[in-house]
């Protein structure tokens, strides 16, 4: 199992569109072969910031798969508009 760590910086005062987003953009994600669970929960302590973490099989099923398909051109339109900047992307492997 690999983990996707990205931190988003949201558009300030476009949170809560940002989040009505992420709920049209769930399913477009989560019909990905490979995919096995996906978390974002906002920070506590400031404002537009978000943690985003997926769980899939293989980085291959994120980078090969989601983001080469259709589903994921979807989820850029829903979503895209909301970061500045854009995050970066860093997966991680098992628990120690």
């Amino acid at each position: 199992m690999i983990l996707e760590h990205a931190l988003l910086h949201v558009r300030p005062g476009r949170e809560a569109a940002f989040e009505a987003a992420m709920q049209q953009a769930r399913p477009l994600i989560s019909a990905s072969p490979g995919f096995l669970g996906i978390e974002v929960r906002p920070a506590s302590e400031k404002a537009g910031l978000y943690l985003l973490l997926v769980r899939w099989d293989s980085i291959a099923d994120h980078r090969d798969g989601f983001r080469r398909s259709d589903r994921y051109r979807q989820w850029r339109i829903l979503l895209h508009d909301f970061y500045d900047p854009m995050p970066d992307i860093a997966y991680f492997g098992e628990p120690l």
